[in-house]
Parts: C-alpha cells; sequence; structure tokens
C-alpha cells in the first residue's frame, strides 16, 4: 500500500521558518540541525550538550529536590512532577550520558517512590518500578528506558498487557476489550524507546509492530468498526487533529505520524489521510500553530501560546512531511 512520489511531496520551508527555529532554545535548535539543516554530526552534538547547562533544558534540572522528585511527587494532575519533567527531557533530546543527566537518574532512582501518587500497593515502588496503569507505565518506561535505567519489568508487565485488537488500554482492568489511542501511543513510545536503547528482543518488536498495525488500520483517526472520523476523544473531548507540544499522556496524529517516523515506518497509503491533515495547517508564512495546551502548571514555560506559531509543532510537522516524501 505505498504511495507514489507525487503523492508525497514536502512543502520545503524557506530560510526564514529555518532560522526562526534554530533562534528557539537549544533544546529544539539542535534538532533542527540534525533533521533540517542537514549540520554535522559534530556540530549536532555540541549543540545538544548545551541542553544540560542553558536554556529549558538547564531550568528543569535546576528544579529536581534533593529527594530526587520534581514537584515533590512521583506522578500528580499538573504537569510538573517527576515523570512529566522526565518525559519533557527525553522530547528535549538531553543527552542520557551527560554528567547531569547520570545525577538527576541517579537520584530519582535511589530516592523517588509512588507513595501517594498510585494505588496503595505501589506506595513503596521504586519510580522505575512503575504502578499499575499502562499509560503512566508507558511514560516511565519510555523515559526510563531513554535514560538508561533498568526497565525490563515494566516492559515485561506492558507485553502481557497488549489486548488482542494489538493496542493497549487502561480499563482493560475494568473489562474493556478495545484498546485506547491514548494508551496504545504512550506504550509504543516505551517499547521504541527500549528498542534503541538496546534491550530489545524480537518479541518487543513483534508487539511494537502489532501496536503501529493497531494505529495504520485505523488510518491513525478513524474507527475501525465504521470508518468514520473519531471526532473527539472520549476521555477528555480532545480532538486528534489538534497539535499539542508537549502532548503528555495524550494522542494526536502528528504525534503518531511524528512516531512512525521515529520508527523508521514505510509511508504508505493509510497514512496520507493524517499527512493531509498535517499539510492544511501550515499557515502562509510556512509555521504550524499550537493548537491546544493541556490544563496543569508546568514546571517551566515554554514560551508558546494556543493559536500562535509554534517552533515545537513546526518542527515535528516538517520533520515529518520530509520523512514521508523521501520514503
Amino acid at each position: 500500500m505505498r504511495v507514489g512520489h507525487a503523492e508525497r511531496q514536502a512543502p520545503q520551508p524557506d530560510s526564514s521558518v529555518i532560522q526562526w527555529l534554530l533562534d528557539g532554545d537549544p533544546a529544539i535548535r539542535w534538532q533542527v540541525m540534525r533533521d533540517l539543516t542537514g549540520a554535522s554530526p559534530e556540530e549536532v552534538a555540541a549543540e545538544r550538550a548545551r541542553i544540560a547547562t542553558e536554556g529549558l533544558g538547564a531550568q528543569l534540572l535546576a528544579l529536581q529536590g534533593a529527594d530526587g522528585a520534581w514537584a515533590g511527587a512521583a506522578f500528580n494532575q499538573e504537569c510538573n512532577s517527576t515523570m512529566d519533567v522526565l518525559s519533557l527531557l527525553r522530547e528535549f533530546g538531553l543527552d542520557p550520558a551527560s554528567d547531569e543527566a547520570h545525577r538527576a537518574m541517579r537520584l530519582v532512582r535511589d530516592h523517588v517512590t509512588w507513595r501517594d501518587c498510585a494505588p496503595q500497593e505501589c506506595h513503596d515502588n521504586p519510580f522505575f518500578v512503575g504502578e499499575v496503569e499502562p499509560c503512566i507505565n508507558g511514560q516511565v518506561a519510555a523515559s526510563g528506558a531513554y535514560f538508561g535505567q533498568d526497565v525490563r519489568g515494566l516492559i515485561e508487565r506492558l507485553l502481557t498487557e497488549q489486548l488482542s485488537d494489538g493496542g493497549w488500554n487502561c480499563e482493560a482492568e475494568n473489562g474493556s476489550t478495545r484498546s485506547s489511542f491514548n494508551t496504545t501511543m504512550c506504550v509504543l513510545d516505551a517499547l521504541l524507546e527500549y528498542e534503541l536503547a538496546g534491550g530489545s528482543g524480537a518479541y518487543v518488536t513483534e508487539a511494537r509492530l502489532r501496536g503501529q498495525e493497531y494505529f495504520l488500520e485505523r488510518r491513525l483517526n478513524r474507527r475501525q468498526s465504521t470508518g468514520e472520523v473519531i471526532a473527539r476523544d472520549r476521555y477528555d473531548d480532545h480532538v486528534w487533529t489538534s497539535f499539542a507540544f508537549p502532548t503528555w499522556w495524550h494522542y494526536d496524529v502528528l504525534r503518531g505520524l511524528d512516531y512512525l517516523r521515529r520508527a523508521g515506518g514505510t509511508p504508505d497509503a493509510r497514512m496520507a489521510e493524517a499527512i493531509e491533515v498535517v499539510k492544511s495547517k501550515c499557515d502562509s508564512d510556512g509555521r504550524w500553530p499550537l493548537d491546544v495546551r493541556y490544563p496543569g502548571d508546568m514546571a517551566v514555560e515554554l514560551g508558546e501560546d494556543e493559536g500562535q506559531p509554534s517552533r515545537w509543532i513546526t518542527l515535528r510537522a516538517l520533520r515529518v512531511l520530509d520523512w514521508y516524501a523521501a520514503g
């Protein structure tokens, strides 16, 4: 189900868009250099190293408490807990081999538990052991794998929770047999990070590919049963064609496409509709807006507002479209 080259043409950003992206924080600048400008590996690595000591990455690291936690919790209902900050540092691309990352992860590993943040039976669990919900455990495992922590137990647990349709759902323990886009996306990120960190076996890859197929069978935004577009998420009324950064546990079609890009998926016709959604959101200046900000107090502000051009959304959109066009 491959698509022709003519159907995969990507919009070419002009130099002003690239410069606007490069004027951002080191956390985004190094990714622009790597993915869009063809900078040398040495230049990219030098820029990436600045995340730990400058800008947003350094601000996040400085907020870690002596107890290893951010906001005093493994997880909370805001967007500033240990789990949220580690997810954001992973998105930023903080080098896992850096001294700063080693120190931060050691504090988390040795001191942070799920006390008062999860069901009682999990209160004494170390952070990277996780808790019970696959959407939360997927986020923990993704960060843990990226930062070189032992998350084998979490990965094994997630694999046993895969449903017959290929995905995952936090409501499975309550009898649900249908997977959730949100939960499945969180788990696929974890499995991919685990593979990229060298921890995979064939069984991990096979489970991840079944999860990918769950999205592709649904064209990334449709019900398999009827083929109709899923207008709104039934959990929080979110529109999956509205793009956010950070996404936290939420799914949207740009997040799904960016995952497929990172996973090395081959573009095919089942992605085409989602790709057109991404293309349609490009403004007259060649930039993409931030459609939605999720509720909660973030540990640091990214300086982007709803309805305004977003460097993070623009970066993700451009590299997805480049990947699709080259596939």
